[in-house]
């Protein structure tokens, strides 16, 4: 099976360029026709298949220095996720319009649920609802590329190490980048705590952004918080398998795998007016009480922000 292209960051995603080859009957097995407008759902589907299927066996495919496949990310990851984002959480997005059409940015977030669900339906709101139908560039943990399968998966939706090097770089290249300063004490703090913003850390993502000069968009996120209610933890046992924590919930372990299905909470996305860098310059990165300040600003905002939302919204399912 021909390899995919490895292509480098060039200010902007991940493009396929088609090749000229032969037509032969394997061709003409793969290439689908295309439905015509008043074709079914599932024939354009069925079309849509076909035409990954035979991007994959050609090679057609390209992906970047970090390993991320646009053509896998748009064909299969997304439409999976897609169901528990429209049907299951039915998340409501606003404030699209601050997060920019083209060039880089970082995309600063709450982290809760437990389980990271929430930084993947953010990736499914930017690419369906933002009108240039962007890419999230997720800053994931260390531990996320040591687990069997996640690890790839990561890699080829986009995601890399949380470090400042690679955001930059990214940033720099054009792309939308996505941290959630919170990390683990964010989606591991007990249910009791919901909604009160733990520590940003010593502000990393600011510096980065403010080397890279490009804006801050805040983005609030209610609803995560219901998915899983956190109400115990077993240490021991978490420490003895090299993980942050063990859930207890309501539900699990005491239902077993049936334990492990998300509450269908209703969620709302908010994204912030940005926060410009480019005036302040590169060099202020290196001010340790600019970079502090800057970072209780994007914490207030999002904190404030989900005040705002908790009380405007009827229930935690409607």
């Amino acid at each position: 099976m021909p390899e995919a292209r490895v292509i480098p960051l060039d200010g902007g995603r991940a493009q396929t360029s088609p090749r000229r080859r032969k037509t032969d009957k394997a061709d003409a097995v793969l290439d689908p026709v295309l439905p015509a407008p008043e074709a079914s759902d599932l024939e354009r589907k069925l079309a849509g298949a076909l035409a990954f299927v035979r991007r994959r066996i050609t090679g057609d495919y390209s992906v970047d220095d970090f390993g991320f496949d646009p053509d896998l990310t748009d064909s299969v990851i997304l439409p999976v996720l897609r169901p528990l984002y429209e049907k299951y959480f039915r998340i409501e997005v606003r404030g699209m319009e601050n997060v920019p059409a083209e060039g880089g940015a970082l995309i600063v977030a709450n982290h809760s649920g437990t389980v990271p669900v929430d930084s993947a339906m953010t990736t499914v709101a930017l690419h369906d609802h933002h009108p240039a139908k962007r890419h999230l560039r997720m800053l994931a943990a260390d531990l996320v590329f040591t687990m069997p399968i996640v690890a790839p998966t990561a890699r080829k939706s986009g995601a890399t190490l949380a470090c400042n090097e690679d955001a930059e770089r990214l940033m720099k290249a054009g792309e939308l980048v996505g941290v959630w300063p919170e990390g683990f004490k964010g989606i591991g703090k007990p249910f009791r705590e919901r909604y009160k913003l733990q520590r940003f850390g010593r502000g990393g993502f600011v510096s980065a952004a403010l080397r890279a000069g490009v804006p801050i968009v805040p983005c609030s996120i209610v609803g995560a918080e219901e998915i899983y209610p956190l109400v115990g933890n077993i240490p021991a046992l978490a420490r003895a398998l090299g993980l942050p924590y063990i859930p207890i919930t309501p539900f699990f372990p005491l239902l077993g795998p049936l334990g492990l299905l998300p509450l269908p909470s209703k969620w709302i996305i908010e994204f912030g007016e940005p926060i410009e860098t480019d005036k302040i310059g590169p060099e202020g990165a290196d001010d340790p009480m600019l970079v502090f300040n800057l970072t209780d600003q994007v914490r207030e905002n999002i904190q404030q922000t989900l005040y705002k939302l908790l009380l405007a919204r009827r229930s935690v399912f409607f």
